[in-house]
């Protein structure tokens, strides 16, 4: 449970989500799909997962569930970004001659999440 708790908190998730608080009723979300990628099998294929739609479409809650499921239930190491954040922390590590440092702590991650492509 410690360990668990650990990950979580390691995440930096934006606020705790899961399926059962989706409403897939409001949109076109593909039901079947969603809870296919909730048993996370494409980690270990090493497959890239992108959710596409406009704002308040659940995007955000999908990813999150999904990286808790991932925590929880298959125990991989998660981290979550912004990734205007992300990009950020990179410039200012390549500008402090450490471009290294992000890289060498994400390749110990299992399943990275970018939320908000566009922000910004």
């Amino acid at each position: 449970m410690r360990s668990i708790n650990y990950q979580m908190k390691a995440a930096r998730f934006p606020a705790y989500r899961d399926l059962a608080g989706f409403s897939f009723e409001d949109g076109a979300v593909d039901v079947a799909l969603v809870k296919a990628l909730h048993e996370c099998r494409f980690v270990g294929e090493a497959e890239n997962v992108v959710f596409i739609g406009g704002p308040g479409t659940g995007k955000t809650h999908l990813a999150t569930a999904i990286g808790i499921q991932a925590i929880v239930r298959h125990h991989l190491r998660v981290r979550c970004f912004s990734t205007v954040d992300l990009v950020n922390q990179l410039e200012i590590e390549e500008a402090a001659g450490k471009p290294e440092l992000s890289a060498n702590r994400l390749i110990h991650v299992d399943l990275v999440i970018l939320d908000d492509v566009n922000a910004g």
